[in-house]
């Protein structure tokens, strides 16, 4: 991350399940070049960002960090996300994205959301029913939600094994409002190699040129 950040000079940061405990944050933070560093009360989600920014915390429960920001005249809120295995617990998470698309501001969500959409995105494992992603699927389409366009290899994750037992899947994503995309038409996502974690890297590039 700290090689990634000096390649492309960062203005925020969120770092998913950094298995380093909450007191090495400081640390992270002044390697990294930030000034400003939040850790969520899980401490699954550390966030850095551009000194510049006027910043205030949302919501800061488990499966996510929602901020809210303002970087000269524009204001948008960002959501970093990682969501937990369990069903049940994913749609505590989902219901919590539609309450905050009810406020009408250009918003983001983005990280891990442990579930596919379609087939095409897994290769190996079970078979996909698409009874799994119809959760996942309706609350898209009630936030109004576009995907930002990705770049890359069209899986995030991999499970680390190899041969019949290899399963790879795009977990991994980032969404947006209709204030947002229209705020940063042209944004993308690009998804890097992975180094040292069973996840890519997410690169968000925000651009308001068509």
């Amino acid at each position: 991350m700290i090689d990634l950040n000096r390649r492309h000079r960062y203005k925020y940061i969120a770092l998913l399940e950094p298995f380093q405990e909450p007191r090495e944050l400081e640390q992270y933070k002044r390697r990294l070049g930030f000034q400003n560093a939040f850790c969520k009360c899980s401490a699954k989600i550390w966030i850095f960002w551009d000194d510049d920014w006027i910043w205030e915390v949302v919501r800061d429960i488990v499966q996510h960090l929602s901020m809210r920001f303002e970087a000269g005249n524009v204001q948008f809120m960002v959501i970093a996300v990682y969501v937990r295995c369990n069903a049940l617990e994913r749609l505590e998470l989902l219901e919590e994205l539609e309450e905050l698309a009810g406020k009408n501001h250009p918003w983001l969500a983005g990280g891990d959301f442990n579930i596919i959409l379609n087939e095409e995105e897994k290769q190996g494992g079970r078979e996909f029913t698409t009874y799994e992603a119809m959760d996942f699927q309706q609350c898209i389409n009630n936030c109004a939600l576009s995907k930002v366009r990705a770049m890359g290899s069209k899986f995030t994750w991999w499970n680390g094994r190899v041969k019949g037992d290899c399963i790879f899947k795009k977990l991994d994503r980032v969404l947006c409002n209709q204030e947002f995309e229209q705020l940063y038409p042209s944004s993308k996502v690009q998804h890097l190699i992975r180094q040292g974690s069973d996840h890519a890297p997410l690169h968000l590039i925000c651009n308001s040129e068509e």
